[in-house]
Formats: C-alpha cells, structure tokens, sequence
C-alpha cells in the first residue's frame, strides 16, 4: 500500500517538475523562469532531506528505540561541523568582481559551503589513507 502511496508522490512530483522544465524553456528561461526552477530544486531538496531524516527516525525508534540515540549523536555532530565552517566561513566579496553587489549573507553561505566540501575531501583522504594502513596491518 505504501509503495503505491510513494509511486503516485513520485510521478505528481515528476510532472510538476517537467512542467516547470518545459514552462521555462517557454518563456526563455527569463529570470523569474530561473527563480521559480531553483526554488523548486530547493523546495525538493528540502523535502528530500526531511523526509529521509523522518523515515530513518521513525523506523529506528520502532526497530530499535537504543540506535536512535546513535543518531541523534551523529546529527548533533553534524550540526556542529556545520556550525564550525559556518563560524571559519569569512564571508568576504570576490577579488576583482566588478558586476553586482553580492549580499553579505550569500557571501557567507557560499563560503560555508566551500569549507564543507573542504572538511568532506579532507575526511575522504584520510579515510582512504586510513583503510590502506589498517589493511596493510591486518594483512601482516
């Protein structure tokens, strides 16, 4: 039943994403056509995302009520990472850009998010790093 539930979310989501897809080719792409497609992607995204972290809660508190606190730990933990490159974030305008001003708040959440991909790649390097040395000592 809840597939059936999920399919027909899937396909109205689907179809309202083609029609503003193909409404935007219509128009030109004009700057409401762009506005109104990245509000989408960010409407989706956000449902995504609260979705996920809803379902994986509610069937962890059912499954097993003691993993929940696991998750809530590695949710605070992402929080903080956040909050640390949000902090590290400088937010200053681009050297040498001469069109718009940028508004300050965009500026930090840009930098936020460049100092998040930097924390990801640095962890995936030592990860990598860190397998290769645990497997050379198991396999000794």
């Amino acid at each position: 039943m809840y597939r059936k539930i999920i399919r027909y979310i899937l396909w109205v989501l689907l179809a309202v994403s083609a029609v503003i897809a193909i409404w935007s080719y219509a128009v030109g792409f004009t700057d409401k056509a762009v506005d109104t497609l990245l509000y989408w992607a960010y409407a989706l995204a956000i449902v995504g995302i609260v979705a996920t972290v809803v379902i994986a809660i509610t069937i962890s508190a059912i499954n097993n009520p003691k993993s929940l606190l696991k998750m809530l730990v590695g949710l605070a933990v992402v929080a903080v990472i956040v909050g640390v490159a949000y902090v590290l974030a400088p937010g200053t305008p681009a050297v040498g850009y001469l069109g718009a001003e940028v508004p300050a708040m965009t500026l930090k959440l840009t930098d936020t998010i460049l100092n998040l991909t930097y924390f990801a790649c640095g962890a995936a390097i030592i990860v990598i790093i860190g397998g290769v040395i645990m497997d050379a000592v198991r396999n000794k």
